[in-house]
């Protein structure tokens, strides 16, 4: 992409916030996977990322990142539509990393179409399966190794409140990890594991404009007030918040919208 989405957040110090925690996050070799990876372990947190085989080159740019932070970063390369990767996946943190505290489901697929018509079943399988199952998958397979104070984050988004003209299959699945979000945080609230999303708008991100043309992709994030798309590195700030007891031990079961500057999402 040119440019290059932003991930290093060179104006945010850490405060050892997560000092001694492991987070393994899925998506973690590009866009807001890698961004939170890096404010993560700037806040002295180990991580492992999650992400598809032929991603490896860019998951190798994160895994460097957390090491110039002074942490340590397990590549896990697999398909959070397989359940059994998942599980191996959180087992190869807890035995390399020796614990885990936090897990943050962002791993995404989404498709543009124009018609609910050109939405293939081979599509819309891929679309739940990666953005919904594979949540799911992630989480039952963490549970067992979550301490209390421990936090799970997910990724949802705003076309999961406001839908999305072209991203029929894609919209219906935010909306539907914003339920799992809130029904999950119920269900965990008495072992104290947290639970809540963010839920972003348009995002600089390879996922967000990886199949328009340019001149679309140019577009991107124009109609919000800001008038340009938000950076990795300007949302993963949200995701330290929400894994940090320090800042939200009271809040569980929330959606929180990064619009730039939209006020109108519920």
């Amino acid at each position: 992409m040119r440019p290059r989405p932003r991930y290093k957040a060179p104006n945010y110090s850490g405060s050892g916030k997560l000092d001694g925690r492991v987070a393994l996050i899925t998506g973690g070799d590009s866009g807001i996977g890698r961004a939170v990876a890096v404010l993560y372990a700037r806040e002295g947190a180990d991580v492992g990322i999650v992400f598809l085989p032929e991603e490896e080159r860019d998951a190798e740019e994160t895994r460097d990142a957390v090491a110039a932070e002074g942490k340590r970063c397990l590549l896990m390369p697999g398909d959070v539509r397989d359940s059994r990767f998942c599980e191996r996946a959180v087992q190869r943190v807890v035995d390399e990393l020796g614990r885990l505290d936090i897990l943050v489901n962002n791993a995404a697929f989404q498709q543009h179409q124009t018609s609910i018509a050109d939405i293939t079943e081979e599509q819309l399988e891929r679309t739940f399966r990666t953005n919904i199952f594979g949540y799911f998958f992630m989480a039952r397979a963490a549970i067992p190794h979550l301490e209390r104070g421990s936090a799970i984050v997910n990724t949802g988004s705003i076309t999961g409140l406001e839908g999305s003209k072209e991203l029929l299959d894609y919209a219906a699945t935010k909306g539907a990890i914003h339920a799992f979000t809130k029904s999950l945080a119920q269900n965990l609230v008495e072992k104290e594991i947290r639970v809540n999303c963010i839920a972003p708008g348009p995002i600089w991100t390879p996922l967000n404009v990886a199949d328009k043309e340019a001149k679309e992709a140019a577009k991107h994030g124009k109609e919000t007030p800001m008038k340009r798309p938000g950076q990795p590195e300007e949302v993963a700030p949200a995701y330290v918040f929400f894994a940090s007891n320090a800042d939200s031990s009271y809040i569980t079961g929330e959606v929180l919208t990064l619009l730039g500057g939209e006020t109108t999402a519920a």
